[in-house]
């Protein structure tokens, strides 16, 4: 089953500089947080904020073709996760026929952002996740006070606290 999902945030991981975007379940409180490249954060920020460039920016040219050759994007899905890699498929039509395409997730909600489409999660990929999250977090349980300090701030932690990724 898919999970409808929005973007949250684009941000910052402070801990590695690395954009991170956030997906948050449209009905729900599940999060999904994506490690994603700059040049796709930037790709995905430039959208959300509006922004213009006096050329098409990548995302924007394929659009540009798709729509010229009446492809339309139905929805991306976040499809799986392996070996800490997300993987992602773009659903389209052409002239009545559905089209799969495979994706990085980046790059398709850069595509979906400009098409208006919706972004889906499959529950498998929630799923695969929070257990990654909890082998971390059992990874990182250490008995030491040092240790229950970091485990008390990471466990408080919210995708706002990593700082709003600015262009």
């Amino acid at each position: 089953m898919l999970k409808a999902m929005t973007i949250a945030s684009v941000n910052m991981d402070q801990a590695t500089n690395s954009p991170i975007i956030i997906l948050k379940e449209v009905e729900g409180d599940q999060t999904l947080p994506i490690w994603i490249g700059l040049l796709e954060a930037t790709a995905i920020a430039s959208e959300i904020e509006g922004v213009k460039f006096s050329r098409p920016m990548t995302h924007d040219l394929l659009k540009n073709i798709m729509d010229q050759v009446d492809i339309k994007i139905n929805k991306i899905e976040i499809c799986d996760l392996k070996d800490n890699t997300y993987y992602a498929l773009i659903h389209l039509t052409n002239r009545g026929k559905a089209i799969t395409i495979d994706s990085r997730p980046s790059d398709a909600i850069a595509i979906a952002l400009r098409a208006r489409s919706p972004i889906f999660v499959s529950e498998e990929v929630l799923r695969k996740s929070r257990q990654i999250d909890a082998v971390r977090g059992a990874e990182a349980d250490d008995k030491s006070d040092q240790g229950k300090k970091w485990q008390d701030i990471l466990e408080k932690l919210n995708p706002e606290d990593f700082g709003k990724y600015k262009m």
